[in-house]
């Protein structure tokens, strides 16, 4: 891994964590709690190219929700807990555990596709068409 391989990978954990513009690291990259801005407010960075789908549920099933399903069940096999003390130890640890990091892994995820230039192999064209038709809708006049 080269030098600017580390700064790449830097930058993207940077800019994911924080929610910043992947492009100029001022701008917000969210506008609601998970909802992605459509573009920069300071460098003017098109987000349409961002399509994490379901990579951050993923993500934070994978790292975050078993580790604490296995702690739960830890928890009731070697202290034989109460159920609905285990109960109301599991469902706000499990929510809050699974909730929390669906944002900074969503940004990440959205860094990640710009710094490497994400697209889906041959949508090149594709997508190009089909932004070039929602500027005109946007614009309310045809390109030519």
């Amino acid at each position: 891994m080269d030098e600017h391989d580390k700064v790449d990978w830097a930058w993207v954990f940077k800019s994911g964590w924080k929610g910043l513009c992947p492009r100029c690291g001022t701008g917000h990259m969210f506008k609601s709690w998970l909802k992605i801005s459509d573009r920069c407010e300071v460098c003017g960075l098109d987000y349409r190219f961002a399509s994490p789908d379901d990579g951050p549920a993923f993500f934070s099933l994978t790292f975050v929700a078993f580790p604490l399903l296995f702690f739960i069940v830890w928890l009731q096999v070697a202290h034989e807990v109460p159920v609905p003390l285990l109960v109301a130890i599991a469902i706000p640890l499990m929510s809050l555990g699974c909730l929390l990091p669906l944002r900074p892994i969503k940004g990440w995820l959205v860094a990640s596709q710009f710094v490497n230039r994400s697209l889906e192999a041959g949508t090149g064209k594709l997508w190009a068409d089909m932004h070039a038709r929602e500027d005109e809708k946007q614009e309310g006049k045809p390109k030519r």
